[in-house]
């Protein structure tokens, strides 16, 4: 990813920060910073505003759970064709002109597909969602690695929190319109309130003062992008890398399964109401969003090893109860222990990627990140059809559990 292949002052804002913080502008909430927050947050309400409303789509346009499952891979598609562009584009124009951009092109297309009315015309339209989305999130990442990179604290998590913040909100917004508007008019006024979300928040980062690259760290010798992006990790960097980009793709293959299948399991399977269906990804959310806020505490007490350990041994609990649950009550445990597991694994594995062998880590744990998202629509949709939507979410709580042993892996190669 274009977005990574920056200075070394950039990259290695991915591993611990700096112990002593220093004090006055770089430790306050600035205008940037409450700017990109706002985004992070408002893209996660308008993917959350899209998720609650699946069941409406998928009824509207008659779609099986295959024919749904290769629609959402759109969304996928979309969005990873869409990433190497605008990495190029935010070292041309700057990430910030170009997260204003990305997030108004995703607010328009949510309301897209509520208007699609066949399988094909929903796969075409969440093909621009997803590039709208990715786009957003490659540029939005990029401003804020700038903005970690001046303020030289550890604050990525309080970005990633937003996010998972506005998918909560998202998800009980809709859920609240359900059954009282139509899709239509649902996803648009989320789009509007994108829009409403992106003119004064672009305003406010585009009027800030540009941030400032961090200074070399003691001991390094500060060289240019070029350098640092064509500098070649050892191989056992390159291992290490691999296998912490198996513990993205698994994680990742359990997010995207449970914000394209939980509301319908939740309909389908618990029999729960529209409304209380939308519940189960607002319960995942908001977990996410309270293990994210604490993902720095607990790795300063437990160790990253044990939080994605822990972690994910807790998906799979909860992803086995929410999947085999005879009520929606106990759904909804599930899906909170979910949330909470995964919460870190992902940010963690990204993190100590780019440790161990610098851009190159990062983007390729990345890439393999993605793919679990990529894959993940349409294995859980033919294995739904195959056997049941329950049994294809089983495997959710495999890759889980596997995403936490690997992390066993990854110390004992570290340490080899």
């Amino acid at each position: 990813m274009p977005l990574l292949n920056k200075t070394e002052a950039r990259s290695s804002l991915l591993s611990a920060a700096p112990t002593n913080p220093p004090s006055g502008r770089s430790s306050s909430w600035s205008a940037a910073r409450l700017a990109l927050t706002a985004f992070f947050t408002v893209d996660g309400f308008l993917f959350a505003s899209w998720v609650v409303r699946i069941p409406d789509v998928r009824a509207q346009v008659s779609a099986s759970h295959s024919a749904l499952g290769l629609a959402l891979l759109c969304i996928s598609a979309g969005a990873v064709a869409t990433m190497a562009l605008i990495g190029r584009l935010c070292l041309r124009f700057g990430s910030r002109r170009v997260t204003t951009a990305s997030v108004a092109v995703f607010a328009l297309a949510t309301a897209l597909p509520a208007h699609a009315h066949s399988v094909l015309a929903l796969g075409a339209v969440l093909l621009l969602f997803g590039a709208g989305y990715g786009a957003a999130n490659v540029a939005m990442n990029s401003a804020a690695v700038d903005l970690v990179a001046e303020l030289r604290r550890p604050v990525m998590p309080s970005f990633h929190a937003g996010y998972s913040l506005g998918g909560l909100l998202g998800a009980a917004v809709g859920g609240l319109l359900a059954g009282r508007i139509s899709a239509a008019w649902s996803l648009a006024a989320a789009a509007a309130l994108g829009l409403a979300v992106t003119a004064v928040a672009g305003a406010a980062l585009l009027r800030a003062p540009a941030a400032l690259p961090r200074p070399a760290a003691s001991g390094t010798t500060a060289g240019t992008a070029t350098e640092t992006a064509t500098a070649r990790p050892s191989g056992h960097a390159r291992l290490l890398v691999v296998l912490l980009g198996l513990i993205a793709l698994c994680t990742a293959y359990g997010e995207g399964a449970l914000a394209d299948w939980a509301t319908l399991h939740l309909t389908d399977d618990v029999h729960a109401s529209a409304s209380t269906a939308a519940a189960g990804y607002a319960s995942f959310a908001f977990a996410m969003t309270a293990g994210r806020l604490s993902g720095t505490w607990l790795s300063e007490r437990l160790g990253q090893t044990r939080v994605m350990l822990l972690g994910g041994l807790a998906a799979c609990a909860g992803m086995a109860t929410a999947a085999l649950a005879p009520s929606v009550p106990l759904a909804l445990v599930g899906f909170v222990l979910v949330g909470l597991g995964l919460a870190n694994v992902f940010p963690l594995a990204i993190a100590q990627a780019g440790a161990a062998a610098g851009p190159q880590g990062v983007a390729t744990a990345s890439t393999l990140g993605y793919a679990g998202m990529l894959i993940g629509p349409p294995v859980i949709g033919f294995l739904a059809d195959a056997l049941s939507l329950p049994a294809a979410l089983l495997t959710v709580a495999a890759s889980s559990a596997l995403a936490g042993l690997l992390a066993l892996t990854v110390r004992r190669h570290r340490a080899a």
